[in-house]
């Protein structure tokens, strides 16, 4: 089986990628530094797959751990999550987002070069395109100037990626834009486990319906949408797990240097309230929220064009968002009984 690490394999996107990778006939092994994610993903990655996956607890930044673990292991390719992902401690903590997500990308790619190992997916963001003009978009479409320290992170990797692979050094290198992760792996024994308050929408939402929060609030209900609330591509996140598969088996077939870009949601945008509704309808449940005032650095819309990422990796978005948050609230629920 060819081996491939996972960075940041224990977080969410991680531990379901590694799913699909060992069900794609792939060797998985995981470093992680546990700093956003919990040792209990480990767990239910054996219960799901019948097996212990291989993995190193340790800093990405750390130039000695990963040194040895591409050492250890003829590794074939890497698929790097690693990173601090929350957009609003990013604008109050910008040096640890910065010093963390840019110096874990050098130290990989130093590393990956000195053991030969060509073959990298990089985990970017549609928060590149920031607020775009046209909708859906494209991967031509005009990167915007970041509205957070997190977003201007992905945008400089994205540009160390390019620069590499333009050096002529043997790297072959697709990043993927991920629009919005929501859902869990159908047997709810993985899922998203933020840590403290959620950032993000689907996992306030699951907290407040099973009363963990006590209301959830809408940031404006004002903008220019269907309903006055903001427009996102909620993706299934074993949806994105098959992508970053398709994207490694890609780059086998590709001689470095190689860079590509795609996007990766369903192309469909749904608002807020969508998601609420949805959630209510899945779960039986009435949500508790109300309507605050706008967030600032908020994009008001914005949903993929998935024809590249379609036609060229053979990959499409298998689940709606009502399945998706049927799967977070499964998830959520196997949490609450396993915590009480």
């Amino acid at each position: 089986m060819e081996k491939i690490l996972i960075t940041g394999g224990a977080g969410y996107i991680g531990s379901h990628t590694a799913v699909a990778l060992l069900e794609a006939g792939y060797q998985p092994i995981i470093i992680d530094d546990f700093s956003n994610s919990e040792k209990s993903a480990l767990l239910g990655l054996k219960k799901i797959t019948g097996q212990d996956i291989p993995c190193y607890e340790g800093d990405c930044n750390d130039a000695e751990i990963m040194d040895r673990i591409f050492t250890e292991n003829k590794l074939s390719g890497v698929i790097h999550f690693a990173a601090f992902k929350a957009v609003g401690e990013s604008s109050m903590l910008p040096l640890k987002y910065y010093t963390n997500n840019i110096s874990s990308l050098l130290v990989l790619l130093a590393t990956m070069n000195k053991h030969n190992v060509e073959n990298l997916v990089f985990s970017s963001s549609c928060t590149v395109y920031g607020q775009p003009d046209k909708l859906p978009v494209k991967e031509s479409t005009p990167r915007k100037k970041a509205e957070s320290p997190y977003g201007n992170t992905k945008k400089i990797c994205e540009d160390i990626l390019v620069d590499q692979v333009n050096s002529k050094v043997a790297l072959s290198a697709i990043a993927l834009r991920y629009f919005n992760p929501i859902g869990a792996h159908t047997s709810s024994e993985i899922g998203e486990l933020p840590l403290g308050v959620p950032s993000n929408l689907v996992p306030f939402v699951t907290q407040t319906g099973v009363g963990i929060r006590k209301e959830l609030t809408v940031f404006g209900d004002d903008y220019d949408t269907p309903d006055g609330t903001c427009v996102r591509d909620y993706i299934h996140v074993m949806d994105l797990a098959e992508a970053h598969v398709k994207a490694i088996s890609h780059l086998k077939g590709k001689e470095a240097p190689f860079y590509d870009i795609f996007n990766v949601g369903t192309g469909n945008g749904n608002t807020v309230m969508d998601v609420i509704k949805g959630f209510e309808k899945v779960s039986g449940k009435s949500l508790n929220y109300k309507v605050g005032p706008r967030r600032p650095g908020d994009v008001v819309k914005v949903w993929a064009d998935t024809t590249k990422i379609n036609q060229e990796l053979n990959w499409k978005a298998r689940f709606n968002l009502e399945e998706a948050l049927r799967d977070s609230w499964n998830w959520q629920l196997a949490l609450s009984k396993n915590n009480s």
